[in-house]
């Protein structure tokens, strides 16, 4: 009679099974990490924060919505014929700005309402110009001698409204950490793109207040942010000896850094001649406030905080030189956000290594 083959079941020693359990357990954590990588590399190179970006056109021209073909920019006779203003949707110091239309789609028309601030209006235009980048709002067209330029519309405005966009229903999803660290991310990004532009180290001198940085930006529909304002963008050379001064009056609070405020007391009257001039590191002192804002009071921001503590602190030096470059920040956030999302993807992995 045939015997029949006798299986043995066999158990794992428990020091095996522990060691198999390790070793696949990091196997999981490299293939985590390569994904990782994968997707925070897509993630970068798709935000809009290169400064090559294949879908803009060569200088002078421009391309809309889904059209392929560039278009070069607009004349003073083509924004008269094609562009037609619908309403004014906002007011400032140096401009007034249009909502309007050029071949079915929505632009933005702004005009300079104060000649005693037409230099300021041309600067602007001239920084428009020379920095098209996947940072700043795209330029569609300009008339000097009418001191009109139009630019791309984007319906979400400015980063005044962020948090009321926030709560509309179709935009509630993106009312997250990860979202809002991705906001202050791009806002990094762009203070980068400034402090080492094509034409130099820029500074944000529109930047007064809180309020006065976020009617800056625009928020775009697929929530990134664009520099919008280049009216006071001027330019520092430490090595040439070339300083700045944000205006010509006294400049007071805690928003605006320590050397842009009167260091001479209150007993002594305000004089701008004797105002000592300073560099980039003012927008760098702004950062912190700024990203506190983008961060918002949602779940998990307050781990956010924690983790870029260090980071702010130096910011916050009083001395501008000890203060990091917008590099060194922007370096700073992306390995805490990467180091967040390996967290979240695996809660507890460190504990069980």
């Amino acid at each position: 009679m045939e015997k029949k083959p006798h299986y043995v079941k066999r158990d794992f020693p428990p020091r095996e099974a522990s060691s198999l359990f390790l070793v696949l357990l990091l196997v999981a954590v490299l293939l985590l990490n390569a994904l990782l990588y994968l997707y925070l590399n897509n993630l970068y190179s798709s935000s809009g924060r290169a400064e090559t970006d294949p879908s803009l056109c060569p200088f002078g021209y421009f391309k809309l919505g889904p059209v392929k073909n560039c278009s070069p920019w607009l004349s003073c006779e083509a924004i008269n014929r094609e562009v037609r203003k619908l309403k004014c949707v906002g007011e400032g110091a140096v401009k007034k700005v249009f909502l309007s239309e050029w071949k079915e789609n929505k632009v933005v028309l702004s005009q300079l309402t104060n000649a005693e601030l037409k230099e300021d209006f041309l600067h602007g235009l001239k920084m428009l110009k020379a920095l098209q980048s996947r940072y700043v709002v795209r330029l569609l067209g300009y008339c000097e001698k009418q001191f009109t330029i139009l630019t791309e519309y984007h319906p979400l405005g400015s980063l005044r409204g962020l948090n009321e966009t926030l709560h509309i229903p179709k935009y509630k999803g993106m009312n997250t950490w990860h979202r809002r660290l991705m906001l202050a991310i791009d806002y990094v990004s762009v203070i980068r793109y400034l402090h080492s532009s094509p034409l130099g180290t820029l500074v944000m001198c529109d930047s007064n207040d809180l309020d006065k940085v976020l009617s800056q930006y625009l928020l775009t529909s697929d929530f990134h942010i664009l520099v919008n304002d280049l009216d006071a963008l001027p330019l520092v050379n430490k090595s040439g000896g070339r300083l700045v001064k944000c205006g010509h009056r006294e400049l007071r609070g805690e928003f605006v850094a320590p050397e842009q405020r009167w260091p001479y007391g209150e007993d002594m009257p305000f004089d701008d001649d004797l105002m000592p001039p300073y560099d980039e590191k003012t927008d760098i002192w702004k950062i912190p406030d700024v990203s506190n804002f983008f961060l918002g009071h949602v779940e998990g921001s307050d781990i956010v905080r924690l983790h870029l503590f260090d980071i702010h602190a130096a910011c916050k030096k009083k001395d501008p030189a000890e203060r990091p470059s917008a590099q060194e920040i922007l370096d700073t956030y992306r390995k805490v956000l990467t180091l967040l999302i390996r967290e979240a993807a695996m809660p507890g992995t460190r504990e069980m290594l």
